[in-house]
């Protein structure tokens, strides 16, 4: 928003700026897919617009967005290219961590390169080991300052970000510390080989006595016990990008269909478009869509409460988390059969490479894993029979130990 404006931006406001990028972010969405091709003219032109800058108050330069306003757009940026959503996921949560903190320079000073432009990153998770125990990612002194030196894989985004948001071990307590992309010591490698959302830029990223003074080390890092709204949050731009997905293979399938002049003999109709079956299945494809994307608004509203409260309230942040699980397995549920279902309009020329509507099952499949849905399931069970605490923080890697049972 200009210096002039004295309100939020309102959801018309924000389609004004931000449908026709996607539009032409949309247009190139099956040549990105085919070449393989990092989508950083899309992020940049995302960048220009300043989407990152969506949740940041009007009067440090941003749009001023509410929560369940921001989760709207990423649907529909999601509709347009599933990969960038996921890619700037935790850009968000550091914006929120921004707007928690105490009112000061530093907390306005990253706010204010938020609404010019900035974009974060991440670095969590290691291989190996990894968190389950303690980072292997390690902070050691160095005369006013430190040293950082590890490895990271599925850095989502930070081949596409100004600054990496990473998780690191100092002296056994686990740290969050911001490292700027391109200092040096920093080498990231686009290795990311899974068969769906292959634009994420979610590869290695290597860390060699990368200089960090004490300015950039934020505070407790990820895994930190305790509630946080945080985990709600992350999940809820996964199930974003499935609302996403199923609206764009709807519209996709409905395209196809709406031109197709071939059918068969034993149809029920000459055109596919007027053959009930066909139109059936359109109309599951449309449900799919718009049930993903209910559930994933209304779950925006119980955050944007918790956010606006300030995320203290430890019941709240529970009913949030648990919302967020069950929407979790409501979405993945909705949206995975829908992608296979598509195909159901037409025979064998709906499977052309020059479609690539593979992708959409694809990444829906690839989003999906992410905190497995059978873990989540589970989870939400054992809360509800025995009031065990929801697993805030997770983290992936090998156990030495066996875990404790009933």
């Amino acid at each position: 928003m200009t210096s002039a404006s004295a309100r939020s931006a309102s959801d018309a406001d924000l389609d004004e700026i931000f449908t026709p990028i996607y539009e032409r972010i949309a247009a190139g969405a099956v040549a990105r897919e085919s070449d393989r091709r990092l989508a950083y003219d899309e992020v940049g032109w995302l960048r220009e617009a300043r989407f990152g800058a969506l949740r940041v108050p009007v009067e440090l330069g941003g749009f001023g967005s509410g929560v369940r306003q921001l989760f709207r757009q990423l649907i529909e940026l999601a509709a347009a290219e599933s990969n960038l959503p996921q890619a700037l996921r935790v850009h968000w949560v550091f914006v929120e961590d921004q707007l928690l903190a105490q009112a000061g320079p530093h907390r306005d000073r990253w706010l204010r390169a938020a609404a010019e432009g900035t974009l974060v990153g991440n670095a969590i998770t290691e291989p190996g080991v990894g968190a389950v125990d303690r980072y292997r990612t390690r902070l050691t002194p160095d005369g006013d300052g430190w040293l950082l030196n590890g490895i990271k894989s599925y850095s989502t985004g930070s081949l596409y970000a100004d600054h990496i948001l990473v998780a690191a071990d100092r002296d056994g307590d686990r740290v969050g510390l911001l490292v700027d992309a391109h200092a040096d010591g920093v080498r990231q490698h686009d290795d990311w080989d899974g068969f769906g959302q292959r634009l994420t830029a979610s590869g290695t990223t290597e860390f060699t006595d990368v200089a960090v003074r004490a300015e950039q080390i934020l505070g407790p890092g990820y895994g930190t016990a305790g509630p946080t709204y945080a985990t709600s949050y992350l999940q809820l731009i996964q199930l974003a990008v499935l609302a996403g997905i199923a609206q764009r293979a709807e519209r996709d399938a409905r395209e196809w269909v709406a031109q197709r002049t071939r059918g068969y003999t034993h149809s029920a109709a000459g055109l596919p478009r007027h053959d009930p079956l066909v139109q059936q299945v359109i109309g599951r494809l449309s449900s799919a869509a718009f049930g993903a994307r209910a559930t994933v608004l209304a779950v925006a509203e119980l955050l944007d409460g918790v956010l606006a409260a300030g995320a203290k309230n430890e019941q709240a942040l529970v009913e949030v988390e648990l919302a967020a699980a069950r929407a979790q397995l409501s979405v993945i549920d909705t949206v995975l059969p829908a992608t296979s279902e598509l195909f159901e309009v037409g025979g064998a020329s709906i499977t052309s490479e020059r479609l690539r509507l593979d992708r959409h099952w694809r990444n829906a499949r690839t989003i999906s894993v992410h905190n497995p849905a059978i873990q989540k399931a589970r989870a939400i069970g054992d809360h509800l029979l025995n009031g065990t605490d929801l697993p805030f923080a997770w983290s992936a890697g090998e156990r030495t130990t066996a875990p404790e049972t009933a």
